[in-house]
């Protein structure tokens, strides 16, 4: 795929995946926006990627919907179209089910699977004129199967499958394509700030995404899929290639089996 002077929008691009994917794009000639809360930590990005001046810092907080159209539009404003939306920001879950108030779970729902939808709507209108475009959207693992610890996150990855697949099944006719990028367990500082049960953040990494995948190696394990042309990208160790196998061919096998994994 050829990214030269295309408007990539990544959302969650202050750290993580996000951030690994604005270097390995920037290197690649793409024109970046840049999205997450935190101004700073964009900027920090910014500064690191190739050709940093050419590059859009566009502040955003996937739980204020309502501001997705100004900012759509200043970014077409500015960069004069939206090529590609990597729909990467999202916030993480550490609570069983029982314990979990219901305000943090619809919170995990309004900003992983609402706040996404919002934005890739607030862009379609623009993709559709120019009759091309490309929605990547980052779930999880556990959008293809529930684990513990993670319901309402696990419910709002697989409400992002239902929607995206659901999208690209829509838009085949119109130039536009739909990619969904599952990761399993990557090194980044997901699990630090993940809700627990009262909403506050967890403080402390997981040993399972401690000893995860590194960013810049997702990152290129999903160019690689996007230059593929697939429609699914996974990007997991084979523990977790091997759960997904078992899950979709023997299910009663995988609900025994994923009560004793190690999920922190």
């Amino acid at each position: 795929m050829d990214y030269q002077q295309q408007v990539v929008w990544i959302t969650g691009a202050s750290s993580g995946i996000g951030e690994a994917l604005a270097y390995a794009l920037a290197a690649r000639g793409a024109r970046l926006v840049l999205s997450a809360r935190r101004v700073d930590e964009l900027a920090r990005v910014r500064a690191a990627c190739a050709r940093p001046e050419q590059h859009l810092l566009m502040p955003l907080d996937l739980a204020e919907p309502d501001s997705f159209a100004a900012k759509v539009a200043e970014v077409e404003a500015q960069c004069g179209r939206i090529d590609m939306l990597i729909n990467n920001a999202g916030v993480s879950q550490r609570a069983l089910a029982r314990d979990t108030r219901f305000e943090v779970d619809r919170r995990l729902i309004e900003v992983n699977y609402l706040g996404t939808v919002a934005l890739s709507k607030a862009v379609l209108p623009g993709m559709l004129a120019r009759g091309r475009g490309h929605f990547v959207t980052v779930t999880s693992l556990v959008g293809k199967f529930g684990t513990p610890m993670r319901s309402s996150y696990a419910a709002a990855k697989h409400a992002l499958h239902g929607f995206f697949d659901s999208l690209r099944a829509e838009l085949w006719r119109d130039g536009i394509a739909v990619t969904l990028v599952c990761p399993g367990f990557i090194k980044t500082n997901l699990p630090l700030v993940a809700l627990t049960a009262d909403g506050s953040p967890q403080g402390r990494m997981d040993q399972a995404q401690e000893n995860g995948i590194a960013p810049d190696e997702c990152a290129r394990r999903i160019l690689r899929g996007l230059d593929a042309g697939q429609v699914e990208i996974v990007v997991a160790g084979p523990r977790e290639r091997l759960g997904l196998m078992i899950k979709r061919f023997a299910p009663s096998l995988f609900n025994r089996l994923i009560r004793k994994a190690s999920v922190t």
